[in-house]
C-alpha cells in the first residue's frame, strides 16, 4: 500500500484494513524544506493575496485556492482586472475550457490558476512559485497535499494562507450539516482542531506540521513564525468580557454584534435587543476591532467558545470557559498586528541568486524557451528547467563542448537545441576586455 500523506492515525488504519500486520513499513521525510509557510491574519484577503502576489511573485507560476466556485470565479476576474494573468478552474466549468486552462498553465510561464481542489491531482509543474489559500482547508493533510504542488524544482517556494474566524465557522458548520456518521465527524473535527492548531501555533509552523505526521524536527528558519517570532499576551481578561459577552447576550448572536457589544458601539441591532444596558456594554472600548476578532477567533480555535449552526452562526460557551470565567485558568494569544505583512525575501526573485548580468541573460533564455515550447505545443520545462537556463546564465559556454557540460543538457537537447541556445547566450555576452 503506498500514500503520500497519511498521518499515524491513518496508516495504522490502513494497515489494519488491508491485514498487512506483518508488513515491513517504510516513512520518508514529510519535510519541504524549500517551501517557506506563512498565515497571516484574514482582513482584505483579495487585497493581501494581490500585494503578496505583487511583492514576492510577479510574473511567476502559482495556484489559488478558494473553497467555492463563485468565488474561484470572482478572485480570478478581479486579479485580471489588476494586471495577473489569472485563469479560473473548477468542476462546474465547461470540459474544454478547463482542459484549456489546464494546458494554458502547465505550457505556459507566470499562469496564475484559480481553483477548487478539483485542480491539482496529477498536476506536475515543477516551477509553481507559490500556493496560496484563500479558505481553510478541511486538515492538515490536505493543506499539506495542496502547498506540496509548490517548488517541485527544488527551488523556494512560498505557501501562503489568510486565515480568519469565518473559515474556521464554514468549517465546522460543513462538518456539523453533512450526512455523515458520527464517527466520521469526530475525526473531521479532530483533524480541523489540528489545523486551527498549525494555524495559532506562535512556535516554529514547520515543526508543528511535520509532528502532525510522527516526525519531529527543529525550528526551520524558514516560516512566518521563525523570521518573524509572534507577539504572545496574557489575554485573560479579555477572553472573559468575550465569554461573558456571549453568556449575557444569551448565547444568540456571532461575532460581529458581540463586538459591538463591548466596544459600545451604538446600533439599531444593540438597541432592539437593548444590549447597550447590559454590564458587558463598552466594557472592550479601548480593544480595537481587528483585535477583538483575533480574539473571538482564538476562543473558537482553543475550544473555550463554539459556533452554533442551527442558530445561524451564533457563538456558544464550551464546558472549558467555565474555568476562565471563575479565573481559574490563564489565556495567552497571539497578538493581532494590524496591517502586518512580513518583509520581502532576501533573495533574488528567481531564488538562484544570478548577478544583476546573468539574470538578466536568464530572462532572455526564458523567452527563447517559452518561443520554443509554444512551437512544440509543450509545457517549458520540457525544453529546459528553470535550474538549466540558471546555469547557463552563470557559465555562458561559448562552445558547444562547454555547453555540453551543463547540467540538464544531453546529447538529444544539445543536438537540437545548442546552436539557438549559444547564439542567445553569445548574443548576450559583453566582449572581453
Amino acid at each position: 500500500a503506498l500514500t503520500a500523506t497519511a498521518d499515524p492515525q491513518t496508516r495504522t488504519e490502513i494497515v489494519a484494513r488491508l491485514a498487512l500486520e506483518d508488513a515491513r513499513i517504510f516513512v520518508s521525510s514529510f519535510d519541504r524544506p524549500n517551501i517557506r509557510y506563512t498565515i497571516v491574519d484574514k482582513v482584505d484577503p483579495r487585497a493581501q493575496l494581490l500585494q503578496f502576489i505583487r511583492d514576492e511573485h510577479a510574473g511567476e507560476a502559482g495556484i489559488v485556492y478558494c473553497l467555492s466556485r463563485r468565488k474561484v470565479d470572482e478572485t480570478a476576474q478581479w486579479l485580471v482586472t489588476k494586471g495577473v494573468r489569472a485563469l479560473p478552474y473548477h468542476a462546474g466549468m465547461e470540459t474544454a475550457a478547463r482542459t484549456e486552462h489546464q494546458a494554458q498553465f502547465q505550457r505556459e510561464e507566470g499562469v496564475v490558476v484559480v481553483a477548487t481542489i478539483a485542480f491539482g491531482m496529477g498536476i506536475d509543474k515543477p516551477d509553481v512559485r507559490f500556493v496560496a489559500h484563500l479558505n481553510l482547508p478541511k486538515s492538515i493533510e490536505g493543506y499539506y497535499q495542496e502547498t506540496g504542488r509548490a517548488g517541485r524544482d527544488g527551488q523556494p517556494a512560498d505557501a501562503w494562507m489568510a486565515y480568519g474566524l469565518a473559515d474556521v465557522v464554514q468549517q465546522r458548520r460543513l462538518i456539523e450539516m453533512s450526512e455523515a456518521s458520527d464517527a466520521y465527524k469526530r475525526v473531521s473535527s479532530a483533524k480541523l482542531d489540528a489545523l486551527l492548531g498549525l494555524c495559532e501555533a506562535a512556535g516554529c509552523r514547520r515543526v508543528h506540521l511535520l509532528a502532525y505526521f510522527g516526525e519531529a524536527s527543529g525550528p526551520c528558519g524558514n516560516c512566518d513564525t521563525c523570521l518573524e517570532p509572534p507577539q504572545t499576551w496574557d489575554a485573560t481578561d479579555a477572553a472573559r468580557k468575550a465569554l461573558s459577552a456571549i453568556y449575557r447576550t444569551g448565547q444568540r448572536f456571532g461575532a460581529v454584534h458581540l463586538i459591538d457589544v463591548l466596544r459600545g458601539k451604538q446600533g439599531e441591532r444593540v438597541t432592539k435587543w437593548e444590549h447597550d444596558k447590559l454590564s458587558v456594554f463598552g466594557v472592550g472600548a479601548d480593544v480595537d476591532e481587528g483585535s477583538w476578532r483575533g480574539v473571538f477567533r482564538q476562543l473558537v480555535a482553543m475550544g473555550l467558545a463554539r459556533v452554533d449552526h442551527e442558530s445561524h452562526g451564533a457563538l456558544k460557551l464550551a464546558e472549558p470557559s467555565r474555568a476562565v470565567l471563575k479565573g481559574e485558568q490563564l489565556v495567552e494569544m497571539r497578538r493581532v498586528v494590524a496591517g502586518h505583512s512580513r518583509s520581502k525575501r532576501s533573495r533574488k526573485q528567481t531564488g538562484f541568486d544570478l548577478a544583476p548580468g546573468a539574470a538578466g541573460l536568464f530572462e532572455r533564455l526564458k523567452r527563447w524557451r517559452l518561443a520554443e515550447a509554444q512551437a512544440q505545443a509543450v509545457p517549458a520545462y520540457v525544453i529546459l528547467h528553470d535550474s538549466t537556463l540558471a546555469e547557463l546564465a552563470r557559465r555562458r559556454p561559448r562552445s558547444l563542448d562547454e555547453l555540453a557540460g551543463i547540467t540538464g543538457i544531453g546529447a538529444r537537447k544539445l543536438e537540437r537545441y545548442g546552436a539557438s541556445l549559444l547564439d542567445v547566450v553569445n548574443t548576450s555576452t559583453p566582449p572581453s576586455s
